[in-house]
């Protein structure tokens, strides 16, 4: 009974929601090079409003693309990459017994940052936007969510190209 008292007082896991939106009259197997063109940090944070953490999330971009069989490019490419990545503060609440012998319902409002990290995947020839995931991860410290940037880019890229 004690432990599951003690699970219930740790605060909600962090989850991560990775969504993709598409093009469904796009032949993505014509596209075989990429160049990351522009990406923004948007946070009042600066564990994650810096230039380091920018080139990281770059990094990890390219990396994921190349291991999907695409090659990166400075030059001309068959798609370009934009990426932005924002916090928000919002307010959530979490339930646990409380009470005499746990027959009440204590409700508690709890502070956290939602990250989210928009990546764009546009064919510069029509200038149109033809991929785009969007991992969206909770957590209340800038600096842990730093840590998730890699994941939230891995996850994200892991369903691309859509299938059909």
């Amino acid at each position: 009974m004690a432990l599951g008292l003690g699970l219930l007082l740790v605060p909600g896991a962090s989850a991560q929601k990775i969504t993709t939106e598409f093009d469904e009259t796009v032949d993505f197997s014509k596209f075989k090079t990429f160049a990351v063109r522009e990406g923004q940090m948007n946070s009042r944070s600066p564990a994650l409003n810096n230039e380091l953490t920018k080139k990281r999330v770059e990094a990890e971009i390219e990396r994921a693309l190349t291991a999907k069989g695409l090659t990166v490019t400075t030059g001309p490419s068959d798609l370009n990459v934009f990426f932005t990545f924002g916090t928000g503060r919002r307010i959530g609440t979490e339930s646990y017994p409380a009470g005499w012998r746990g027959l009440g319902t204590r409700v508690v409002r709890v502070p956290y940052a939602e990250g989210t990290l928009v990546i764009d995947l546009r064919d510069p020839t029509t200038r149109s936007l033809v991929w785009r995931g969007i991992a969206t991860e909770d957590e209340r410290d800038p600096a842990k969510l730093s840590g998730k940037l890699d994941d939230m880019v891995k996850k994200s890229i892991s369903k691309y190209p859509p299938k059909k």
